[in-house]
């Protein structure tokens, strides 16, 4: 049996941390001592361990919770697990696409100032007007 704090340092993720994802439902709610001190089993500490893992690679708490139901079943196909990563890789791809686009308009506004003077600095000046920024980001 693992307290809550030993579950903090084997996982690296923090107690309140834990107790939220308790209260959420996503790992079962742990055992309590004779002095009200949580409790949790070897399947506490894997289940976080897989949240961490999962939060980690950025997926969702929605995603982490349907992955976790998944897991429950063994003998099902992973469609779904296939389904949830396929869609949050996608996701992931449109957030780079979109700091692509971020990169190149800050590097095109910082080229476009040879100003020595805040007061005639084109960065600011296209910061604080989006109509010059070159197209959407």
């Amino acid at each position: 049996m693992f307290s809550i704090g030993d579950l903090s340092r084997r996982t690296g993720v923090k107690v309140p941390t834990i107790r939220y994802y308790e209260q959420m439902g996503l790992i079962a709610p742990a055992g309590r001592t004779e002095g009200n001190q949580r409790r949790y089993d070897r399947d506490g500490l894997e289940r976080l361990s897989f949240i961490r893992h999962a939060r980690d690679l950025g997926l969702s708490i929605e995603a982490i919770r349907e992955l976790a139901e998944l897991s429950a079943h063994p003998e099902e196909p992973c469609a779904d697990a296939h389904r949830i990563a396929r869609e949050h890789r996608a996701e992931i791809h449109a957030r780079i696409e979109r700091l692509r686009r971020l990169e190149a308009e800050l590097g095109r506004i910082e080229q476009m100032c040879d100003a020595d003077r805040v007061g005639e600095c084109r960065i600011i000046e296209a910061l604080a007007d989006h109509g010059l920024c070159s197209g959407e980001h």
